[in-house]
């Protein structure tokens, strides 16, 4: 797996708070990667702001407003270990995860997943959704939960 990473920010903004190092998001995508057979591919991450996937989304899909992630697949067919570009919102991330009520590396590693599969040719529907939970159960395994935490107090 070979993985390219790039943080994007406007001048004089601070990097984004993201909840991951570089190494931990690295190994995140290597796992995401395992999981859905593909260790063997390439790709390139951006992670940007509201601003910039804003620009992004509406140059290239015509939508206006921030999105989550963007998948830009590779299109030279010489190349099929390359997967393509993944642009990822760290704003956008941690809006969601706050909303939704999840970890944001949980969230992160669910919005990878879904950008991988985009990446790999899979479109929106029943069988991107199974394979985008199986990649994040094997990513990021749910701590178990003991039946006296479960029990109400």
């Amino acid at each position: 797996m070979k993985l390219l990473l790039s943080v994007r920010t406007r001048p004089g903004q601070q990097q984004p708070d993201f909840p991951l190092s570089r190494r931990e998001l690295t190994d995140l995508v290597a796992r995401l990667l395992a999981a859905l057979d593909l260790s063997r591919a390439c790709l390139s991450l951006t992670l940007i702001d509201d601003r910039g996937i804003t620009l992004l989304n509406r140059q290239y899909l015509g939508c206006e407003g921030p999105t989550n992630i963007l998948s830009f697949p590779e299109a030279d067919p010489g190349r099929p270990e390359v997967l393509g570009e993944l642009f990822l919102s760290t704003e956008t991330l941690a809006r969601e995860a706050f909303l939704y009520g999840q970890e944001p590396a949980r969230h992160l590693a669910r919005l990878l997943a879904h950008g991988i599969l985009h990446l790999s040719g899979h479109d929106h529907g029943p069988e991107m959704d199974a394979l985008t939970d199986l990649a994040v159960a094997a990513a990021c395994p749910e701590p178990p939960v003991c039946p006296d935490d479960a029990a109400p107090q």
